[in-house]
């Protein structure tokens, strides 16, 4: 199911929403969990033992760990700790990378073993990390077990974020899973979250959609026509991804959670090292406590630190996929901040302007490698991007869609800076900005609801770019 669909919104959120506000405290987290197991059970049903054999062993885990630290048979705990980690990246690498590896051994030894071609359940990666980070915080004592099965399964199979996070680690929600607050103006908070995530996909992020989906099918490619896909692509994944972010964090708040921020606008970033604490904030941060430090950070000796810069990158790469497209993007990240530790980050500091161009072509070819179907497609398309291959200048079809899109690419790349949020922050310091932005707020938040139910019933499937990760 997804969240920008007419029967996410007005069947299934608006009976959950009835029946969590009517039943009594006790009976929050049932209901809860609940919705969630009928909301990732709506599309692949036969995911739901997997991820209840899953949540069963995180939660037997964490128990056993906690009873094992107490008693200070810390060795033990080790133990069972690396056997629940096991566990779940076993199950992990068995439905996400088994075929990648076959695949790369037929081709290394010449063997021919068939491949398994076994399907992606949604959301594994998410809530795999999830169950991960939770063992590790109980064997930490950064949060203590989770007693009750119910509260855990919530945790674990919260609908918000269930399918592309953020990834909300236990130590951040342990508290609020059995004592959060409800207010009205918190909910109303949320439900404004909400609409702009839910706008931000369906209005902005599927027509850039389009853009790269007419570039991907023309057989008359252009630079011009290169530039166009990769911007599009660009800010398309951003929309796609923020926008559920948004959503995610506004569903939070009107269930009483806090979630964390996934985003904060990456594109005005001067260095490959700030963009990446600016996008996709709970997966960085999630390597950073649980990979990188663990691998000693950077309180090693600096060949050890740029070791562990350059595993923690190669491993985010293939965590978004089987791919070696998707290790090479996090291999040439793993680079650039390295070299940007060694000697650019004196430069990008001092001229900003020059960080800023810098950072904006490192992303847009990350994102060609990201993007691309195979490693040769992906430099094919750079050496296009910068002049370097057989194709023109312009030509009809890039003209065409340029005015076509001109307009959405300038509005998506000015609302993907805090140009629009400033603006509105300095009209609320007066007292008749203040007055319009509240009496305006409402009307507008129902328009966009209403234009964007009128897309999504006479749109197509819109899946979100990261549920294939």
């Amino acid at each position: 199911m997804l969240f920008s669909s007419i029967t996410f919104l007005y069947f299934f959120l608006t009976a959950v929403i009835l029946i969590y506000y009517i039943v009594p405290k006790p009976l929050k987290n049932t209901v809860l969990l609940a919705a969630s197991l009928l909301f990732y059970g709506w599309g692949e049903p036969r995911y739901l033992i997997l991820m209840a054999i899953t949540m069963l062993q995180g939660y037997g885990f964490g128990l056993l760990i906690q009873y094992l630290k107490n008693k200070g048979k810390q060795t033990a705990a080790k133990i069972s700790l690396a056997a629940t980690v096991l566990f779940s990246v076993g199950i992990l690498g068995y439905f996400k990378y088994a075929d990648f590896f076959i695949q790369n051994w037929n081709a290394v030894t010449g063997m021919s073993i068939p491949l398994l071609r076994i399907a992606l359940p949604i959301g594994i990666s998410f809530y795999t990390f999830q169950i991960l980070s939770y063992s590790v915080d109980v064997y930490r004592k950064t949060a203590p077990a989770q007693k009750n099965p119910i509260n855990f399964a919530t945790y674990i199979a919260l609908f918000p974020q269930l399918i592309a996070g953020p990834i909300v680690r236990y130590c951040d929600i342990a508290k609020e899973l059995t004592d959060r607050e409800h207010t009205i103006s918190k909910a109303s908070e949320g439900t404004r979250r909400f609409i702009i995530g839910l706008s931000k996909k369906v209005l902005v992020a599927n027509l850039l959609g389009e853009l790269v989906n007419a570039y991907k099918e023309s057989q008359a490619h252009s630079i011009l026509f290169v530039w166009l896909y990769i911007i599009a692509y660009a800010l398309h994944i951003y929309f796609d991804f923020s926008g559920y972010s948004d959503m995610a964090i506004g569903l939070g708040k009107i269930f009483g959670f806090q979630f964390c921020e996934n985003f904060n606008y990456p594109y005005i970033s001067s260095s490959a090292t700030e963009f990446w604490r600016r996008w996709h904030m709970s997966l960085g941060t999630w390597f950073r406590d649980y990979v990188y430090i663990p691998l000693g950070g950077n309180r090693v000796p600096k060949w050890r630190w740029f070791l562990n810069i350059f595993i923690v990158w190669m491993t985010t790469g293939f965590w978004h996929g089987a791919s070696w497209n998707f290790i090479v993007w996090g291999i040439f990240f793993g680079v650039l901040l390295c070299l940007e530790k060694l000697v650019l980050l004196r430069y990008l500091e001092k001229w900003k302007w020059l960080g800023h161009i810098y950072t904006a072509i490192a992303v847009l070819v990350s994102f060609v490698v990201f993007d691309a179907a195979s490693l040769p497609d992906a430099f094919a398309t750079i050496r296009d991007m910068f002049g370097f291959g057989t194709i023109p200048m312009t030509n009809p079809e890039s003209f065409y869609l340029l005015r076509s899109y001109a307009v959405l690419l300038i509005f998506a790349a000015i609302a993907a800076t805090p140009l629009l949020k400033t603006a509105a922050k300095q009209l609320a310091k007066k007292p008749v900005g203040n007055a319009i932005l509240r009496f305006a707020e409402p009307p507008v938040l129902v328009m966009l609801l209403i234009t964007v139910t009128a897309f999504l019933v006479d749109g197509s499937f819109n899946p979100f770019l990261y549920f294939r990760f």
